[in-house]
Protein backbone atom coordinates (compact mmCIF):
# COMPACT_ATOMS: atom_id res chain seq x y z
CA UNK A 1 0.00 0.00 0.00
CA UNK A 2 2.72 2.83 0.70
CA UNK A 3 3.82 2.42 -2.75
CA UNK A 4 0.63 2.71 -4.43
CA UNK A 5 0.41 5.85 -2.43
CA UNK A 6 3.36 7.36 -3.10
CA UNK A 7 2.93 6.32 -6.53
CA UNK A 8 -0.67 7.76 -6.50
CA UNK A 9 0.79 11.43 -4.91
CA UNK A 10 3.55 11.59 -7.93
CA UNK A 11 0.76 11.59 -10.13
CA UNK A 12 -2.20 14.09 -8.14
CA UNK A 13 1.26 16.47 -7.99
CA UNK A 14 2.15 16.00 -11.55
CA UNK A 15 -1.37 16.57 -12.53
CA UNK A 16 -2.25 19.47 -10.43
CA UNK A 17 0.89 21.24 -10.79
CA UNK A 18 2.39 20.20 -7.23
CA UNK A 19 -1.01 22.03 -5.42
CA UNK A 20 -0.70 21.62 -1.87
CA UNK A 21 -3.84 21.90 -0.96
CA UNK A 22 -5.31 19.04 -3.85
CA UNK A 23 -2.47 17.03 -2.21
CA UNK A 24 -3.71 17.60 1.80
CA UNK A 25 -6.93 16.70 0.90
CA UNK A 26 -6.23 13.44 -1.27
CA UNK A 27 -3.68 12.30 2.21
CA UNK A 28 -6.80 13.05 4.48
CA UNK A 29 -8.49 11.08 2.27
CA UNK A 30 -6.61 8.42 2.35
CA UNK A 31 -6.00 8.13 5.94
CA UNK A 32 -9.87 7.90 6.76
CA UNK A 33 -9.64 5.29 4.39
CA UNK A 34 -7.39 2.91 6.00
CA UNK A 35 -10.52 2.86 9.08
CA UNK A 36 -12.20 0.45 6.71
CA UNK A 37 -9.25 -1.07 5.68
CA UNK A 38 -8.70 -2.20 9.01
CA UNK A 39 -12.18 -2.90 10.48
CA UNK A 40 -12.21 -5.47 7.14
CA UNK A 41 -9.40 -7.11 8.26
CA UNK A 42 -10.09 -7.72 11.91
CA UNK A 43 -13.19 -9.08 11.28
CA UNK A 44 -11.46 -11.66 9.17
CA UNK A 45 -9.35 -12.38 12.19
CA UNK A 46 -12.35 -12.75 14.43
CA UNK A 47 -14.22 -15.32 12.20
CA UNK A 48 -10.87 -17.19 11.66
CA UNK A 49 -10.52 -17.84 15.73
CA UNK A 50 -13.81 -18.71 15.39
CA UNK A 51 -13.42 -21.13 12.47
CA UNK A 52 -16.00 -19.31 10.55
CA UNK A 53 -16.37 -20.73 7.03
CA UNK A 54 -14.95 -18.57 3.95
CA UNK A 55 -17.93 -17.86 2.74
CA UNK A 56 -19.19 -16.17 6.06
CA UNK A 57 -15.77 -14.60 6.90
CA UNK A 58 -15.99 -12.75 4.07
CA UNK A 59 -19.68 -11.92 3.71
CA UNK A 60 -18.73 -10.49 7.33
CA UNK A 61 -16.00 -8.91 6.91
CA UNK A 62 -17.22 -7.23 3.62
CA UNK A 63 -20.45 -5.89 5.29
CA UNK A 64 -18.29 -4.22 8.07
CA UNK A 65 -16.34 -2.47 5.29
CA UNK A 66 -19.12 -1.47 3.25
CA UNK A 67 -20.87 -0.10 6.55
CA UNK A 68 -17.26 1.88 7.42
CA UNK A 69 -16.99 3.05 3.47
CA UNK A 70 -20.18 4.86 3.81
CA UNK A 71 -19.83 6.22 6.84
CA UNK A 72 -16.06 7.10 5.45
CA UNK A 73 -17.66 8.92 2.35
CA UNK A 74 -20.22 10.65 4.15
CA UNK A 75 -17.68 12.09 6.87
CA UNK A 76 -15.17 13.14 4.00
CA UNK A 77 -18.03 15.71 2.21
Amino acid sequence: MPLTGALVLVWVYLENDGNAHVMQAFTKGALWGIIPSILFFAVVLICLKKEAPLPVLLAASSMIWLAAAVVHQWMTR
